[in-house]
């Protein structure tokens, strides 16, 4: 079933599921204790993620007149999920914590089922988008490297815990490969017309900072829980998002190229976020 993930998607999705299998090993169960806790806050951030971002996407992609490929890639950055790197900047705001990891965690559990409908939705009028073929591949290079990594701390603890300190540098470099693979792959075709995806993944980024923020003010929500849903909603897992692209959409190339050049922007743009927010105190005010 793995054969899903096809060339070149096959190592960039084992690659994915490496970082995957780390979210896994880092993941406790008190980690969810927030959904029951503020079950609100929770539902607030995963209707913002997968309303904001996809419809940013879908209207950038038509404000900038993308073609069919780079359409469908900045749609798919759009419909996947927060990305594990939210946490980190979340923490390095002085954000809520607990609630960015309750996000990216729902969220991520939600992918199977609303990343390839959304997709569908959004573009499937111009392209061909097989929501079953992706729901599939988000399970296998996903969820199951999640679960075994989750497994694996719960029944192999001391292996675990001397793995799990440097699984932080692996998925790094693994993301970087994913980036390198597909930036290479495509260096002609962004050399000859790629300003157009960098604006549109900068904008798009910036809309879900933004929006993210506003919309958690918006509906009165503390200033650590609002820092933490702007990052949440402005950072995706890009990742899953030029595996999709790599495995279900291989006669568009290009459509991979958004969700490598997404997972470089955000976390430059994220970390400058988070220490504006730092300086400004711990939000608490």
């Amino acid at each position: 079933m793995f054969a899903t993930i096809a060339a070149p998607g096959t190592l960039i999705g084992i690659l994915l599921g490496v970082v995957m299998f780390g979210m896994g090993l880092a993941t406790r169960l008190d980690d969810f204790k927030v959904v029951f806790s503020q079950p609100r806050d929770i539902a607030i951030g995963c209707v913002a993620q997968f309303t904001v971002m996809p419809a940013a996407a879908w209207a950038l992609a038509r404000l900038f007149g993308l073609d069919e490929a780079l359409t469908v890639g900045v749609i798919l950055v759009g419909c996947c999920p927060g990305g594990t790197a939210s946490n980190v900047m979340t923490y390095l705001a002085k954000g809520d914590l607990a609630l960015s990891v309750g996000m990216t965690g729902v969220s991520t559990l939600l992918a199977p089922f609303l990343t390839p409908a959304l997709t569908f939705l959004l573009a499937g009028k111009t392209v061909d988008v097989n929501a079953a073929g992706m729901f599939i591949g988000i399970i296998w290079v996903v969820i199951l490297p999640i679960c075994l990594g989750f497994a694996a701390k719960r029944f192999c603890p001391n292996a675990t815990g001397r793995v799990v300190r440097f699984m932080p540098t692996v998925s790094s470099i693994a993301i970087a490969v994913i980036i390198a693979l597909v930036i290479s792959a495509n260096a002609q075709r962004l050399a000859n017309g790629g300003l157009a995806v960098f604006l549109v993944v900068i904008l798009h980024n910036a809309s879900g900072l933004a929006l993210g923020y506003l919309i958690a003010a918006a509906l009165r929500l503390a200033e650590p829980k609002r820092r933490a849903l702007c990052i949440e909603v402005g950072m995706q897992n890009s990742g899953l998002a030029a595996s999709l692209a790599a495995a279900h959409f291989a006669a568009y190339p290009m459509a991979a190229v958004p969700g490598a050049i997404f997972s470089v922007w955000h976390n430059l743009s994220g970390a400058l976020v988070a220490r504006l927010f730092a300086r400004r105190g711990n939000g608490h005010a």
